[in-house]
Parts: C-alpha cells; sequence; structure tokens
C-alpha cells in the first residue's frame, strides 16, 4: 500500500538533529516561554518577511486570538460581519463565532478552491481568506481588514495584515504534536495575543484581559527550528512531484487541480462525478486516498442555524480525493500513484 502520508518517514529524514533538539530542551529543564521559542518566533517572522511572530498552542488558536486581539483594538464588535469561503475547514470558521463576530460564507472559486469574487461586502468588517490546499488565494483590494489563513500554506509568504499558521503534525511544516503562530507586521496586534494566550497577563498575577491558555512549548518550537531549515527544499520536492501529477495524469474521469504563482501543495486534490468508486479502485490496487473534507461546515450539526445554500460547496465536497504527495515520496511511490491514477475506473 502506498501511504497517503508517513509522518514517521518524514520525521526520520530530519534525524539525528531532531532529536538532538528535543534532547537539548529537556536536558534544559524550561519547557515554556523559552529560548527555544523566542528563537523560533525571530526565524519563522523572518522567513515570513514579517515583523512579529507569536507562537501559540494551534492554528485555531491563532485565528481564535487575531480576531479577538483586533476588538481589543477596537477594529472588530461583537456581530461585526467577516466574509470566509464556505468550503474551509471548520476552524476557519470557529474562530470567527467563537469571538461573536457573523460569517458571511461565500461560493469558492471552482479552479482554485479559494475565495471567490465578492461581488457585495454585505457589510462585511474582515474578509478570512484561506489557502486552501496550499495555494494562495487572490486577495481582494478594499479597505476590509484583512486577515489569512495560512494553515495548510507554510512556506508562502503572507500578504493580509495579519496570518495564522497551523503546525500540525501532517502540515507543511509539521510539529510533533499540535502547535501555531501568528504573524504580522503589527506591533500592537502581536503584543496583544501574546497577551490574550497567557492568561490575558503581561506580568505574573497580573491579568489585563480574559485571556486563553495558548503557548506554543519549548520542545515543539526546537522541532519546528530544526524542520524549518528545510522548508524551502522540501516544498520544492512537493511541487516538482505535483507537476509530474498534472503532466501525466491522463483520465477523463479526473480534474486536476490547477497550479497557483504561489502554491506548496500541501494537498493534491483531483476531482471527480464518481470520486467514491475512484477511491475504492484507488484503494483495491494500493494506494491509500483521503477525503478533505466529505462535509462542508454549512451542513455540520453546528453550524446547521446558518441555513445557507451553498451548491458549489457542496459538490465540491462530494467530488474532491487527496492522492499521496510528500517529500518523502519515493521514485517507485510516484510511479504507482502515476500508473493507477491513469489505468483507474475511467467512467461509463
Amino acid at each position: 500500500m502506498i501511504p497517503f502520508l508517513p509522518l514517521n518517514r518524514i520525521n526520520e529524514s530530519f534525524e539525528p538533529e531532531l532529536s538532538e533538539a528535543i534532547s537539548r530542551v529537556v536536558k534544559s529543564g524550561w519547557y515554556l516561554r523559552g529560548q527555544e521559542t523566542e528563537k523560533f518566533e525571530s526565524e519563522f517572522a523572518e522567513f515570513c518577511a514579517m515583523k512579529n511572530c507569536v507562537g501559540v498552542a494551534s492554528g485555531l488558536d491563532a485565528l481564535t486570538l487575531i480576531f479577538a486581539a483586533y476588538k481589543i483594538m477596537g477594529k472588530l464588535c461583537d456581530g461585526d460581519r467577516v466574509i470566509v469561503p464556505a468550503n474551509t475547514y471548520i476552524a476557519s470558521i470557529m474562530a470567527i463565532t467563537k469571538n461573536n463576530l457573523i460569517p458571511i460564507l461565500v461560493e469558492p472559486n471552482e479552479e482554485t478552491f479559494n475565495l471567490g469574487k465578492i461581488a457585495d461586502a454585505q457589510g462585511a468588517k474582515a474578509i478570512l481568506s484561506v489557502n486552501l490546499y496550499g495555494r494562495q488565494a487572490n486577495l481582494p483590494k478594499n479597505d476590509l481588514l484583512l486577515i489569512e489563513d495560512c494553515a495548510q500554506s507554510a512556506g508562502i509568504k503572507p500578504k493580509g495584515d495579519a496570518a495564522a499558521f497551523s503546525f500540525y503534525p501532517s502540515k507543511n511544516l509539521g510539529a510533533l504534536g499540535d502547535g501555531g503562530a501568528v504573524v504580522s507586521n503589527n506591533y500592537e496586534l502581536c503584543e496583544i495575543v501574546r497577551t490574550l494566550g497567557n492568561y490575558g497577563s503581561k506580568k505574573k498575577y497580573i491579568n489585563d484581559y480574559l485571556g486563553f491558555n495558548s503557548r506554543l512549548d519549548e520542545i515543539q518550537a526546537a522541532v519546528l527550528r530544526v524542520k524549518l531549515k528545510r522548508l524551502n527544499e522540501d516544498n520544492k520536492k512537493r511541487n516538482e512531484i505535483a507537476m509530474r501529477y498534472i503532466a501525466e495524469i491522463k483520465n477523463p474521469n479526473i480534474i486536476l487541480p490547477k497550479p497557483g504563482p504561489e502554491h506548496v501543495w500541501h494537498l493534491f486534490v483531483i476531482r471527480s462525478k464518481q470520486r467514491d468508486v475512484l477511491q475504492k479502485c484507488l484503494q483495491e490496487s494500493g494506494v491509500e486516498t483521503m477525503i478533505h473534507y466529505p462535509v462542508p461546515p454549512h451542513l455540520q450539526k453546528a453550524y446547521k442555524h446558518l441555513n445557507c445554500k451553498l451548491p458549489l460547496t457542496e459538490m465540491l465536497a462530494n467530488e474532491v480525493l487527496s492522492i499521496p504527495l510528500h517529500q518523502a515520496m519515493s521514485e517507485e511511490e510516484i510511479e504507482v500513484v502515476l500508473k493507477k491514477c491513469i489505468d483507474s475506473w475511467r467512467g461509463p
């Protein structure tokens, strides 16, 4: 079986540096808000061409804290509307609603999967643009606050007012557990995010805000520092595999993704009108696949009250299928995936 994403193999490729970094933290006796986190924040801010970075506990926390900080700054208020693509992972929308803001779900662009044209801002105060599957969205030019969800696009330089990253283990820049970061050129925003993530406290036992417990721990920061050094190289390998897939997969039952000017190929997502049949054929022929995401947020019980009609989003959810693509793939594995996608069921 060709595995979808063998994290053990990917992590083994960073040895022995990875184990040495973890051992260094264990021996230091300092496990939160220490030198490893400070150094990672500095290195990742520079990597993103941003002035500031704050490590947090997850990608969802990164988004949630951005919105919370903008509320403290007076840029957003309870009940303000935020435009967001409807086909995103549910965490994007949770970050909005957890801050008593109203998500305005809009249909994506069918070819790019990203935010489509916004004909009417509907009184919105902000846009949450999602770089779905690793492709940077074409960011709209207007006066709205622009937050960039970069959970799947580590390696792309953000262009919004603030950006949120996830370091979940399966990401292009993945920790050995959960983690996330906020980056921005706005120093005030990042300082509020940092304070909010530390129980709303700048000084021990003095709490300025009703905060959260959301901090990137030292071990994960050390792991990410090791992996960050190779991120551009690993993303280049992902791009090379993606370009082969696009050039060589010829199957009338498969719609291939479109490469973008800024794309790190977190996932290689094909489409098929007979997705479930295709997935079964690939599974039986030894290729593991995944579906991202089978049920869109507006059809989840948690957001049933939104009462949205989003036919394009629902169609894409029924057609998308992710096939293996990662920097540790062997030439043999790539050839097998190509052959099986070409030879698999071709429809009636």
